[in-house]
């Protein structure tokens, strides 16, 4: 019997390639604001970067199609007072995208349909509810016009953005600075981690902490924690040494970690991308010239290592570009926007096809009403977002 050397796997020879010059985007004055954000957003449509901006905070809206150097008096959007820490676009409408500021408040934004031709100073609505600047904002993955922010008032949001009421307020959960809040697929649960060495996992509707862990990571840095597709919650993080760590965990038994990985002594702050489909980790440090990628599987050591892109400019910042702006013709399972400091270009990442014949068809399910949600419906969310779907 020949005993197999190499673990087999799918995505074993995936690898990163950045596009050609003529399909970036150059001259680009990237905020230098202090804070571990992605500074930017894609979609299939556009493309959302933090600027510098005078007299308080911008950020670009460039169509994909526009490429090459990017005029200084290129519009923006800028009705914010203080600088923009984060945005985030809806993932049920390509023209809505949200932002964070110091100025305390969270804007919503509607793009028009070829983007700006005159800045943009005027909201959709605003969302005031924080005593301190605001560094999170997520939209809810299944659920219209639900969206979380996170300030550093130490206080998780969830708004109606129809009408720009606070649907919940989730006070005296955290003592520290939250560093992130992440979604569980189905939008029942949050993840959050927090500048205390927790990792608190929350029922925001019912307003508990359901799992915590405490020094997740020992380290002072800041951590990050995003869930898996099946609810497990994967971490970023340092270690006592100053060593970055990434680790696996199970909420139900969060006492020891399933899996816990130490990388290099960098200090920039990892930040994972995650993609269900493939159950594949993407980890851009900022700072880096490079994106590392795993493998999260059932099998031990269930993290494994895949790959590693790398370029000869540091990177500022990192967006995730959602399935539906892929090439699956040409076999593309990720696409990331990268910038440095005035050069922004796309790393697609490819596998080889195998076989002749149509890939796996996606079929892209509606919203949920935010009654739904707010009702309880999750176990019908659950059988409708989660069983296979058989096309006939």
């Amino acid at each position: 019997m020949i005993r197999r050397v190499v673990r087999q796997s799918k995505f074993r020879h995936v690898f990163g390639q950045a596009v050609k010059n003529d399909q970036c985007y150059d001259d680009i004055r990237v905020s230098r604001v202090t804070w571990d954000s992605a500074f930017c957003a894609v979609n299939p449509k556009f493309v959302a970067i933090i600027v510098e901006a005078s007299g308080g905070g911008a950020f670009l809206v460039l169509p994909l199609q526009k490429t090459g150097r990017i005029d200084k008096a290129y519009p923006t959007v800028c009705g914010h007072t203080g600088p923009v820490l984060d945005i985030d676009w809806c993932p049920h409408n390509d023209h809505v995208i949200a932002s964070g500021s110091e100025d305390c408040t969270v804007m919503v934004w509607q793009i028009p349909e070829n983007g700006l031709a005159a800045p943009l100073s005027e909201p959709v609505v605003v969302l005031e509810g924080h005593s301190k600047r605001v560094g999170i904002v997520t939209w809810h993955p299944t659920a219209r016009n639900v969206l979380l922010s996170a300030g550093c008032d130490n206080l998780v949001i969830i708004w109606n953005v129809a009408t720009g009421e606070a649907l919940i307020n989730l006070e005296d959960m955290h003592p520290d600075v939250i560093f992130s809040v992440c979604w569980s697929r189905n939008g029942s649960l949050i993840c959050t981690a927090c500048k205390d060495k927790k990792v608190r996992v929350i029922d925001p509707r019912k307003g508990k902490i359901i799992a915590e862990k405490d020094k997740a990571h020992e380290g002072a840095r800041p951590m990050r924690a995003i869930f898996l597709a099946d609810g497990n919650i994967f971490t970023t993080g340092f270690s006592r040494m100053s060593e970055r760590q990434l680790a696996l965990w199970n909420p139900k038994n969060m006492e020891d970690p399933i899996s816990v990985h130490e990388m290099d002594t960098s200090n920039g702050v990892l930040l994972p991308f995650y993609d269900p489909d493939t159950n594949v980790v993407y980890l851009c440090g900022k700072g880096d010239s490079s994106i590392r990628y795993f493998e999260i599987t059932d099998e031990a050591p269930f993290v494994h290592y895949l790959n590693t892109f790398s370029s000869k400019e540091p990177q500022r910042g990192m967006g995730y570009m959602p399935k539906r702006g892929l090439d699956v013709n040409k076999c593309e399972i990720a696409r990331y926007a990268r910038f440095a400091q005035v050069f922004f270009l796309s790393v697609i990442f490819e596998t080889r096809k195998q076989t002749q014949g149509f890939q796996q068809v996606f079929v892209v399910l509606d919203s949920f009403r935010l009654s739904e949600l707010f009702e309880g419906l999750i176990a019908m969310l659950e059988s409708r977002y989660f069983r296979e779907t058989k096309l006939t």
